[in-house]
């Protein structure tokens, strides 16, 4: 079963087609009436011909004034809906058109000679076979033609059959009228039939577009992975070479002189720790990337969750010698979010603050921001330029130039926006070099059925 989305693209081009189509039958409206002319001038009544010249002239006229507005407004541009729309109020022109064509059977059956007859019938054939074609695209206008083209000869026949000749026409006449009434409905079992084949046509085409569009995607989704996996290795070689070469000089320095234990071992933990903390960045990195996570979206008390932070992080920030302040406004605030993850979130943002400020201090507030609760977080650190402020969540990126960051991975902040984005909580940042930066978690409610693909519970 096609999509919304395919069958609304194959509408437009059905649609598109059949405006074409009728665009394209004036010129051919117009040699027909001239051969139709040419063909009767000798022997119909030429008051009559003129009449119906004029008539199929006159309608010809009319559509391509409507088709030339059409144009003129580029409603061909116009979505399915729209074009449906405008065939629907104009289709009755073609049909009338095909009316005047049918009764031209009025001036030459059972009155020319039968080579003209003959000629006349083929040319009303061929105007048939014509908007079979065209008028395909939509079987309503196709019907709408077809029942008007042979209602029009049809209406001649019984005319001058019934009338003109009380019924006592030959034989042949009215094997004649049973054949145009068969012909009538081969018409629109064919017309059917065109129909489908031209929709099953746009669809593969449509499909196969689709197709080629998901090979693209996913080739460059290819490349991006293969860019990221080269970043992800020249970053994570060059930041594990520091700590683990310190590890190695502090083992040489330690096995030589064995008497400056107290000294060196604080260093060799100090290095520990660096590649400890980049594995577990990595390790997110990689449990982010596969996009599998179990997540528990339930309600959150602020205040406690900023009590936990508060314990945590207090003494990492008295020991560089700053102060570290909670504030919290609506103590009794409730949010949807995983507990966990909020937390980490907080975390890895508190941690960032502290890292990068030397004087001052580090504030951790709550306060409303659009309706809705959020979390800031601010610090008197180096800040960040603004040339550098859209990129500091991308993925490996560090911000040059900066002290404090030659030992940063350039992996939290991408960390913190890839959990923000799977919980449903804007992040943003503001900051002034020298002067310290603030980043903002809007805690909107997360919705469950937005991260329900998420099922590796081992995300921490």
């Amino acid at each position: 079963m096609s999509s919304s989305a395919e069958s609304e693209w194959v509408n437009s081009r059905m649609m598109a087609a059949l405006v074409r189509a009728a665009h394209s039958t004036h010129t051919a409206s117009l040699l027909a009436v001239a051969l139709a002319v040419a063909l009767l001038w000798r022997d119909a009544d030429r008051l009559g011909l003129l009449i119906w010249a004029s008539a199929a002239v006159g309608v010809a006229a009319v559509r391509w004034w409507l088709m030339r507005h059409f144009f003129r407004a580029n409603l061909q541009h116009a979505p399915a809906s729209i074009l449906r729309a405008y065939m629907s109020r104009v289709r009755w022109l073609w049909s009338l058109g095909a009316l005047v064509w049918g009764l031209l059977s009025l001036l030459h059956f059972d009155l020319a000679p039968l080579p003209v007859q003959f000629s006349c019938w083929l040319v009303v054939t061929g105007l048939s076979m014509f908007g079979l074609y065209a008028f395909s695209t939509d079987l309503q206008t196709l019907r709408m033609y077809v029942s008007a083209l042979v209602g029009g000869v049809l209406i001649a026949m019984l005319w001058r059959m019934g009338v003109v000749n009380g019924f006592d026409a030959p034989h042949y006449q009215y094997l004649m009228l049973l054949l145009v009434m068969l012909f009538w409905q081969v018409l629109l079992q064919a017309g059917g039939r065109l129909n489908k084949t031209q929709r099953a046509g746009f669809e593969l085409q449509y499909r196969n577009m689709r197709l080629i569009e998901s090979l693209t995607e996913q080739t460059q989704a290819a490349l991006d992975a293969v860019d990221v996996k080269n970043r992800f290795l020249a970053s994570a070689a060059h930041d594990i070479r520091q700590p683990v070469h310190a590890l190695r000089l502090y083992a040489d320095w330690l096995r030589s002189e064995p008497e400056l234990v107290a000294e060196i071992t604080p260093k060799i933990v100090e290095s520990t720790k660096a590649v400890n903390a980049l594995f577990d960045s990595l390790f997110d990195l990689a449990r982010l990337e596969t996009g599998k996570m179990d997540l528990k979206i339930e309600p959150v008390l602020l205040e406690a969750l900023l009590q936990e932070l508060d314990l945590h992080y207090r003494p990492l920030a008295q020991a560089k010698g700053l102060q570290f302040r909670v504030r919290v406004r609506m103590r009794d605030d409730m949010v949807v979010s995983d507990p966990i993850l909020l937390k980490r979130i907080l975390g890895n943002l508190i941690a960032n603050a502290i890292k990068y400020t030397e004087r001052g201090g580090v504030l951790l507030a709550v306060r409303r921001w659009a309706g809705n609760p959020c979390v800031e977080v601010w610090d008197t650190g180096v800040g960040i330029a603004p040339e550098h402020q859209g990129e500091v969540f991308r993925e490996f990126f560090k911000v040059p130039l900066h002290e404090g960051t030659q030992d940063g991975f350039g992996l939290g902040l991408y960390i913190v926006s890839r959990l923000a984005q799977i919980l449903g909580h804007p992040v943003s940042l503001r900051s002034r070099p020298g002067r310290g930066t603030v980043v903002r978690l809007v805690l909107k409610p997360s919705d469950p059925s937005q991260v329900r693909g998420y099922t590796d519970d081992s995300i921490l």
